[in-house]
């Protein structure tokens, strides 16, 4: 990140669902390239947000020199739990098949998202090839990454849902708990769709190189939940680099991008994907 990058932002579609169109707001950085590239996963508890959500966090990377395709995907009513999972599988082979268009390469493509979208980049990594998730045909490339940027994410949907009925202390659960389940309709569906609970089941995974963003005072996403997956993701292997970051928010990195504190993130998270895709293997 020796130099920004001017950015162009286009919108394009990606994917449709019947009548309905679901769109790619992409940036792309101006230069020679081929750039390294992302699927951008927006959060909102499975059930808000939109591929807006995160053009502060986008926009930064990008000027980092990296292609950014932030994705709309079906939220309830339109699906729940896999459908946006899918939505994403779906996206990271649609850049891939678009690379030459968006000057990058599919070997280049990783992903990156925030809370909900952190668990869905995290969860299409480890079974890419999944058919539940890889349902949407498209020939000629699958959803594999050799790296994932997650922040903050709800890396065990099953323990977060438990800890916040906990903490409405008998009361009937609202907020982020209440959203989780109009997605997933059953905890019997956030343990599946766990990557936690994945890798202490032994499901067959991929091991993506993974960056792991939190703020230590992030109560929504609960720091047991954090340790407990990178703990079981190095026993299985993989490589999992975290990075706490501080501020007032737990999301700082987005809603205060021009803190010292976000601007340090996007550092790392920069140069954590033009490392991945420069290395060999």
């Amino acid at each position: 990140m020796d130099a920004e990058h001017e950015v162009d932002i286009t919108e394009v579609e990606y994917l449709r669902h019947g009548a309905k169109p679901f769109l790619a707001r992409v940036f792309m950085p101006r230069g020679k390239g081929p750039f390294p590239a992302v699927v951008d996963a927006h959060g909102g508890a499975w059930c808000e947000g939109t591929r807006t959500n995160n053009d502060a966090i986008n926009g930064a990377v990008a000027r980092g020199g990296v292609v950014v395709a932030a994705l709309d995907f079906r939220n309830p009513p339109d699906a729940t739990y896999p459908g946006s999972v899918a939505d994403v599988n779906y996206g990271v082979r649609w850049l891939k098949s678009q690379a030459a268009r968006f000057n990058t390469r599919p070997e280049m493509v990783g992903g990156m998202g925030t809370s909900s979208g952190g668990h869905l980049v995290v969860l299409n990594g480890l079974k890419p090839r999944d058919p539940r998730y890889a349902a949407l045909p498209l020939p000629g490339f699958d959803a594999r990454v050799r790296y994932v940027v997650a922040l903050w994410p709800v890396i065990c949907p099953l323990g977060r849902y438990r800890d916040r009925v906990a903490a409405a202390q008998g009361r009937r659960p609202e907020g982020a708990a209440a959203m989780q389940m109009k997605y997933w309709l059953t905890e019997d569906a956030m343990g599946e769709g766990s990557p936690t609970l994945a890798l202490e089941r032994g499901d067959a995974v991929e091991l993506p190189h993974i960056l792991y963003l939190q703020n230590p005072i992030d109560t929504l996403h609960p720091r047991a939940n954090l340790e407990q997956f990178v703990a079981n993701y190095r026993k299985r292997g993989g490589q999992v680099q975290v990075e706490f970051f501080e501020g007032a928010a737990y999301d700082l990195v987005r809603t205060d991008p021009t803190s010292q504190s976000a601007r340090q993130a996007i550092r790392k998270i920069v140069d954590f994907i033009h490392r991945e895709t420069a290395r060999e293997g």
